[in-house]
């Protein structure tokens, strides 16, 4: 090098950073050790407590506190039973969606039967849910917060598995016959193509499952039937308790312990996936920036689960992809196809069977169950089904009415995304069911202010489904056909018309499908409420439910849930089910 090169170079001031000692740590740095040994360090007091609890002997009756200090470790296990809940979602979630996407015959049947579990209220999960497991569990707590979690799982898995399935179905036919052509294996297909082209609806529809959980989880922590006292504590039962209690103090509280809870998880969680799910929307052009992360700044641009994701998960899955695409050669020189074929056929006419069988068993006890309601019964349950059906599409309606339009705008704009989508979540994942005391102190004053009390509720339950939705659809529309809309100078009709309504279609029938279930499964609180001691109901098919499962009614618990999951499958099967196949044949993103 010359000399004149090398004086320049040696003259030239080193940056603060490199001018430091080696060794010398910031001040950052060191808030950050202290940070992430507290974060140890509570994390492994967590699973103590938790193991502890679910492990110990079954406790006869919970007692829930309405003191503040114990708001922490309600709040930690209310955490850990939507956390547990939310993986089971969406591991079943993803195993159920891809099979009704690559199957027709698999799909004839799958997704009405996931209509029909979508539209079964939670409270009529709990009963059966709740005695099974404690069953298979009658000395331990294991058997309770199980039966908890499960029922948290009821209110979580269906829109996970609504938006995978829709998304399995709109995956462009070009996408599809490159892979033939490179001859992936199915795994590779589910892990190269399926998951990244569904990754922005499963994380947002993901938000929303989460948010669902903490709505539910007043009636699943704070349950009783008959003279069974199946109450656990966490936040849901703090909040159930000062509800019922009216302590409007006790209320504001759990409301800002949960609030600290769900900001802290948006910081944390969601904002940093929501950054690297960006890198999977499908365009042929780089998209301007996207949103950042704030919190985590401070720890580097990646959070810790993706990390972790990067240090575990990416190798497995790398070798698994590697031993099914292996496996897929060897079966493919070792096999032939009619004795795959013979396999197939044998195992699905026995999978087939066994399902017959079980159908029959329930068919029969349920026959014998509901022979002991009389023809008024009915008729008053149909009754009932009518006011919930209007309550639920009025709720419907209304929340389209400005979901669409804002979720579009938070969608499109990364500045207003970076704003509105903690509020977003925030507000979803307050459960309505804790500000409905506060709602009926001022509604039940004025008259039908119990009826209008309904119809916010069940608002205030179903409106984030379609928001969180259309959000996901207005972030995957291609910059490509973003920028078209602009240099061809589109108004703002025809941005609408052409552009933004056929983008986020297929997210908005996924969306409206899961709030009609949401909005049906609000009505069980919607219409029937315990408050400061007594109870408070309005008729509905909802509050048949409710009714009949505070007081042990199986026979009136089980006609009301077959009436709503007949309507709410009629209703998919007349309207929504057509949307489905228009969205997978005319909105399809193709090149």
């Amino acid at each position: 090098m010359p000399a004149p090169v090398l004086a320049a170079v040696h003259s030239t001031p080193l940056p603060p950073a490199v001018q430091q000692p080696a060794g010398s740590r910031s001040s950052w740095a060191f808030l950050i050790d202290i940070a992430v040994f507290l974060f140890v360090f509570a994390a492994i007091f967590g699973i103590y407590a938790i193991g502890r609890t679910w492990l110990g002997p079954v406790h006869p009756q919970a007692r829930i506190s309405q003191n503040p200090r114990d708001l922490p470790l309600y709040a930690l296990y209310s955490l850990v039973r939507i956390s547990v809940a939310y993986a089971l979602s969406l591991v079943f979630a993803l195993g159920y969606g891809y099979l009704a996407a690559s199957s027709r015959r698999a799909e004839m049947i799958l997704i009405p039967l996931l209509d029909i579990l979508q539209s079964i209220p939670v409270l009529s999960f709990l009963p059966g849910v709740m005695l099974a497991m404690v069953a298979l569990f009658p000395h331990r707590q294991l058997g309770v917060e199980l039966g908890c979690v499960l029922l948290i799982f009821t209110g979580q898995v269906w829109n996970i598995a609504f938006s995978f399935y829709s998304s399995l179905k709109t995956v462009p036919n070009d996408l599809r016959e490159a892979a033939t052509i490179y001859r992936f294996s199915r795994w590779q297909c589910f892990a190269e193509l399926d998951l990244p082209f569904s990754t922005i609806g499963l994380v947002w529809n993901s938000m929303m499952s989460v948010a669902g959980g903490w709505f539910f989880l007043m009636a699943c922590e704070m349950f009783v039937l008959g003279k069974r006292d199946f109450r656990l504590p966490g936040l849901g039962s703090f909040l159930q308790t000062a509800a019922s209690a009216g302590n409007t103090r006790a209320i504001l509280w759990g409301v800002a312990a949960m609030i600290a809870v769900i900001v802290l998880l948006d910081q944390v969680i969601w904002r940093p996936i929501i950054v690297w799910a960006d890198k999977f929307k499908f365009e042929q052009v780089e998209s301007s920036a996207g949103t950042q992360a704030t919190v985590l700044h401070l720890i580097g641009r990646a959070s810790f689960l993706i990390r972790l994701y990067r240090l575990l998960f990416l190798p497995f899955f790398n070798w698994l992809t590697l031993m099914f695409t292996l496996g897929a050669r060897r079966a493919a020189e070792t096999f032939s196809a009619p004795k795959q074929h013979k396999l197939r056929r044998a195992l699905g006419y026995l999978f087939a069977a066994a399902i017959f069988v079980g159908v029959g068993f329930a068919v029969f006890h349920a026959a014998r169950e509901l022979s002991r309601l009389h023809r008024e019964d009915y008729v008053e349950l149909l009754e009932s089904a009518a006011l919930t059906f209007l309550r639920v599409n009025t709720a419907l309606i209304l929340g389209a009415l400005w979901t669409v339009p804002a979720g579009v705008a938070i969608g499109f704009s990364p500045r207003l995304a970076r704003l509105a989508q903690p509020l977003v979540q925030i507000a979803a994942s307050i459960p309505a069911t804790a500000l409905f005391p506060i709602i009926l102190l001022f509604l039940l004053r004025l008259r039908g202010g119990l009826e209008f009390a309904a119809m916010l509720l069940m608002l205030l339950g179903t409106q984030w489904y379609i928001l969180f939705n259309v959000i996901a659809g207005a972030i995957a529309i291609p910059t490509d056909l973003k920028e078209a809309a602009r240099i061809f100078r589109f108004s703002s009709w025809d941005r609408w018309r052409f552009l933004i309504l056929p983008g986020i279609f297929p997210y908005l029938v996924t969306g409206m499908v899961t709030a009609s279930g949401g909005a049906w499964n609000a009505s069980i609180v919607a219409e029937y409420f315990h408050f400061q001691g007594r109870i408070v109901s309005t008729p509905g098919l909802g509050s048949a439910i409710s009714s009949a499962s505070d007081s042990g009614r199986f026979d009136m618990l089980l006609a009301s849930t077959l009436i709503m999951a007949s309507v709410v499958v009629l209703i998919n099967r007349l309207l929504w089910r057509r949307l489905y196949r228009l969205a997978s044949s005319r909105f399809k993103l193709e090149t």
